[in-house]
């Protein structure tokens, strides 16, 4: 049976969609808490480390540039989270990166999937977060378990991710769920398909940590923000998730309360 875990927790992945406007990421957060995620997830880094590679062509370092958050951008995002009442994340794609975090404060931490075989980085999230979560698209499992051999965090979870944007239906290998949960992490989903049913289906697999690309607007400029779920599907999906955990409140065997009634009075109503 794959419905184990009632509780879920809900990542919304802001990442650049805010393309550098601090308004807009604090607008972001305001809405991320609003519509119930647990959350808001950004995403660390310093272009000054960046190699050459394909971004260098397609217009993509200059969004990098432009999006990149400062020290005092993080400083100011962690405080619009704490007044909002939602939890601050995001991903880190070196060490250098997740020492900007360790020294603001920052208890709990994102690995990148294209991060999941640098086992430095793993090893230092390990030792130095209080709760990691790491997806894993674009590696194999083999990969998975050695990246993650001597990892001790009790709170260090696996997010089961295909790396392709947006992702098909088809290419969602949920499946896979099933196979992580042999290993000795929790497990979730960074999901990358358009809207939200594929959460749900894997919620059905035992996935209690959910990654979804947030905005507050389709046409903002960006890839991400065009397959992104809006606010009004987030709340949607925190929606099927508290009724989920009604859902699975085990009441026995025998017949509830609410049934007394129909029990006593609508059995044998028809003669004959």
């Amino acid at each position: 049976m794959h419905l184990t875990n009632n509780d879920v927790i809900l990542i919304a992945e802001i990442g650049w969609n805010h393309a550098g406007d601090m308004k807009l990421a604090k607008k972001m957060i305001q809405f991320a808490a609003k519509n119930g995620a647990t959350y808001a997830k950004f995403q660390t880094w310093s272009v000054s480390r960046l190699k050459p590679g394909e971004w260098d062509l397609d217009g993509r370092r200059e969004l990098y540039e432009q999006s990149e958050l400062s020290r005092q951008e993080h400083i100011d995002l962690i405080s619009h989270c704490i007044k909002y009442n939602i939890q601050f994340l995001s991903s880190v794609f070196s060490i250098k990166d997740a020492e900007l975090l360790v020294e603001l404060g920052v208890s709990d931490v994102k690995i990148p999937s294209f991060e999941s075989r640098n086992k430095e980085l793993i090893d230092y999230c390990s030792e130095h977060f209080d709760k990691v979560f790491m997806s894993i698209g674009t590696s194999t499992l083999d990969e998975i378990m050695d990246s993650t051999c001597d990892v001790t965090n009790k709170e260090f979870h696996l997010l089961h991710c295909v790396s392709t944007y947006p992702c098909e239906y088809k290419q969602a290998n949920i499946n896979m769920l099933d196979v992580l949960r042999a290993l000795p992490f929790k497990i979730g989903y960074s999901d990358h398909i358009v809207g939200i049913e594929s959460a749900k289906v894997a919620i059905g697999f035992g996935a209690h940590v959910i990654e979804k690309h947030f905005t507050i607007d389709n046409d903002l400029p960006g890839r991400d923000n065009k397959f992104a779920i809006l606010p009004r599907e987030l709340g949607y999906l925190r929606k099927f998730i508290e009724n989920r955990k009604d859902m699975m409140i085990y009441h026995g065997t025998g017949y509830q309360e609410c049934e007394e009634n129909q029990r006593n009075n609508y059995t044998g109503r028809f003669n004959g």
